[in-house]
């Protein structure tokens, strides 16, 4: 069981996605994990044949019990056999059993109930492993929803408006069944699905956990500059002239790309620290802060972020915050980013002040842009600008190492057409 995360302590498997005797490659994914922060898709760090699943899926395991037994292809594989236990541990197996009849499936929609055949259940229709978590919280049978997907696979919108279709019906059956208010016995409506999500509880308490973690171990320093971003705002706007709306680039790209080219010149506040040691890196993978719709917040990284031109930061930009909020994150995306950045966006707070997310040691925050007098030439102007922040770990670097991190990122949004 992989940690997705200095507050992940424990973590359930939802899915296999591999079987025995699959030969996998290096970043193939392997199983779907469900902790505080969703589903979260593992993939596997080296070439390898299946030898066994050791985990069942419904388990709920510590971080670091064994899901699976692999080998190396062209070697032997190891002898052995077992499943984990409660605790994570390897336990003999169980002797084989004649299977039951497969048990119908309750459907909660209106009192319905729907039956899987054994035969439906081996061969299950395709569906991406975010669907089939909705699916399986809801009670759903996935061979009754039609995909819309590539062949017909079952995507997370199919499972939704399923859900929302059953919820109306089961609603307007509530209705038809309540006795009228004049006899005075008013029935309540039969149970109707409601649309499962994160658990936001338990996302708070993980929130909560990190950053304590972080206040507490790391000492923070902080530091802001107000910057003109006239010079962006003019040519975003310029560029995005006549543009369809999934064509255009957003300021949030130009603060992300302008981060990790910086992050690139100033290298004491890109990289982890361990071990009493700092390790730094040489890709900047630059964690996004995405919103989660009813609350919480992930900061899943974009890898090899120096590398991308705007367009393609844009892109990757829309595909990761349409991932984390439809819970299809991967499990390198949640715990390989190198340095953060928090946006406001339009009509947040003026000045962000963020908290480190460990093993990181800086964050940066954006406020939301504000017109304000601004000094251009020895004149006074109306101009749109943007407080930055930086909050960095004061065991790697010092305030002068994060002024020339702000400076840099100012030089940078000055000359947008450059990124």
């Amino acid at each position: 069981m992989p940690s997705l995360g200095a507050d992940m302590e424990e973590g359930k498997l939802v899915e296999w996605l591999v079987k025995p005797g699959d030969t996998v490659a290096h970043g193939d994914v392997v199983a779907v994990v469900e902790t505080q922060k969703g589903a979260i898709e593992i993939e596997i760090f080296e070439a390898a044949v299946i030898d066994e699943l050791l985990a069942t899926e419904g388990k709920t395991l510590p971080v670091g019990a064994p899901l699976a037994r692999i080998h190396a292809p062209g070697e032997e594989p190891d002898a052995g056999s077992g499943v984990i236990d409660a605790k994570g541990k390897v336990a003999p197996p169980e002797p084989a059993r004649t299977p039951e009849p497969a048990k119908p499936a309750a459907v909660r929609a209106a009192g319905t109930e729907k039956t899987r055949s054994p035969a439906a259940t081996d061969a299950r229709p395709p569906a991406s492993p975010a669907a089939r978590v909705l699916a399986m919280e809801a009670g759903l049978d996935l061979s009754a929803i039609a995909g819309s997907g590539p062949g017909g696979a079952v995507l997370l919108s199919d499972v939704e408006a399923r859900l929302e279709a059953l919820s109306e019906a089961a609603q307007e059956t509530g209705a038809k069944e309540q006795v009228s208010e004049a006899e005075g016995k008013p029935q309540p409506a039969p149970p109707h699905p409601t649309k499962p999500g994160l658990d936001m509880a338990a996302m708070r308490q993980a929130i909560a956990a990190a950053m304590s973690r972080s206040k507490r171990e790391i000492p923070h320093y902080y530091l802001e500059r107000t910057i003109d971003l006239q010079p962006a705002t003019d040519w975003l706007a310029a560029r995005n002239e006549g543009c369809d709306p999934d064509a255009r680039v957003l300021m949030g790209a130009l603060f992300l790309r302008a981060t990790a080219l910086a992050a690139t010149k100033v290298p004491e506040l890109n990289g982890h620290y361990g071990d009493g040691a700092f390790q730094p890196s040489k890709a900047v993978h630059a964690g996004l802060a995405v919103s989660m719709r009813g609350g919480g917040l992930i900061a899943p990284a974009i890898r090899d972020a120096q590398g991308l031109k705007l367009d393609a930061m844009m892109a990757a930009i829309r595909d990761m915050v349409a991932r984390t909020r439809n819970g299809r994150l991967r499990n390198s995306e949640v715990t390989q980013g190198t340095i953060t950045v928090s946006s406001m966006g339009e009509g947040g707070a003026d000045v962000l002040y963020a908290v480190i997310y460990p093993p990181q040691v800086a964050i940066l925050g954006f406020g939301a842009p504000v017109r304000r007098p601004w000094v251009v030439e020895d004149a006074v102007v109306p101009r749109t600008t943007v407080t930055v922040t930086l909050s960095a770990d004061h065991r790697v670097s010092d305030g002068r190492r994060g002024a020339r991190m702000l400076a840099e990122i100012e030089r940078l949004l000055k000359e947008p057409e450059k990124l």
